[in-house]
């Protein structure tokens, strides 16, 4: 009988209760700030990160997660008698982290030739950043819980990443181009004229897809942007980070053109506020 181990790193903003629920084990992505260093998403909630980011006196970082961490997580799956683990990854175009995960792979079956074709180990790399990858594994951890195979399930993960789209505009563009993680937004010169960049990310790369001006105009682009690409049968996400103002506005305005409730509010984590800035909101859905 199948066996499947769901893992995901931080960056996939997978909320601590579904974690739980569902058995999926996040791998803490390490952030260094004021001489300590915390574990993402594991020592401090999203709204406590918030405060601790806007007090900082320097922009935290975080690091990578090396192979060695990998390692030892496909050790222990091993040695638990998993037959699969599904590993669904940060964008490998912003993070060697991926790379990383697929290096472990070659060298656990290196160190256990026997384990080849009795435990086998998927790693998939989404393209994407917070719950554009974490509501795959979500859904791929339920559909394995309901008896469904390993492989369609890492199919359907797959499938999700291929079609997702994750729309959002960082409020307040500081920590975009401090991290130049969202390069788009570090080109975007529009703050003095009262712009906001709609952007997105494009096989693995941050893309301004409109500039609106003022708050308002963020809300209903947003919103109107899930209207028109939305699968009809796909539910849809909100992000939110510290501007509950916008975010409920944003739940209003979905309502009203979508017609129907989001499957999941929830916030952003430590490594995307980190990198896009806490003041942001934005949507997850299937095109």
């Amino acid at each position: 009988m199948a066996r499947v181990k769901f893992t995901t790193d931080s960056a996939a903003d997978i909320p601590a209760a579904l974690r739980e629920e569902l058995n999926i084990q996040v791998l803490p992505f390490p952030i260094a700030m004021e001489d300590r260093e915390y574990a993402d998403g594991f020592d401090f909630t999203p709204e406590e990160f918030y405060d601790m980011l806007l007090a900082a006196s320097k922009t935290p970082t975080h690091a990578q997660l090396n192979p060695y961490v990998f390692l030892e997580v496909f050790e222990e799956a091993w040695r638990e008698g998993f037959t699969h683990l599904i590993h669904t990854s940060i964008n490998s175009k912003g993070s060697a982290t991926c790379a990383n995960a697929f290096q472990a792979r070659g060298e656990f079956y290196k160190d256990h030739p026997e384990a080849r074709d009795v435990f086998h180990i998927h790693i998939i790399d989404s393209l994407n950043y917070t719950m554009g990858y974490g509501w795959a594994v979500v859904q791929g951890a339920r559909m394995a819980a309901q008896g469904a195979e390993p492989q369609a399930v890492a199919d359907a993960i797959q499938d999700w990443v291929d079609h997702v789209r994750v729309v959002f505009a960082p409020l307040d563009l500081r920590f975009a181009k401090k991290s130049g993680r969202i390069s788009a937004a570090a080109a975007f010169m529009g703050e003095a004229l009262g712009l906001k960049p709609i952007m997105t990310f494009t096989d693995g790369e941050s893309k301004i897809l409109s500039k609106v001006r003022g708050e308002r105009s963020v809300v209903s682009g947003l919103a109107g942007m899930c209207k028109k690409e939305r699968r009809a049968d796909s539910p849809y996400l909100l992000i939110r980070g510290n501007n509950g103002e916008q975010a409920e506005k944003l739940l209003e305005a979905c309502r009203q053109e979508l017609g129907d409730e989001p499957a999941l509010v929830f916030p952003i984590g430590g490594v995307i506020s980190i990198n896009a800035g806490p003041n942001l909101i934005g949507l997850v859905y299937r095109v």
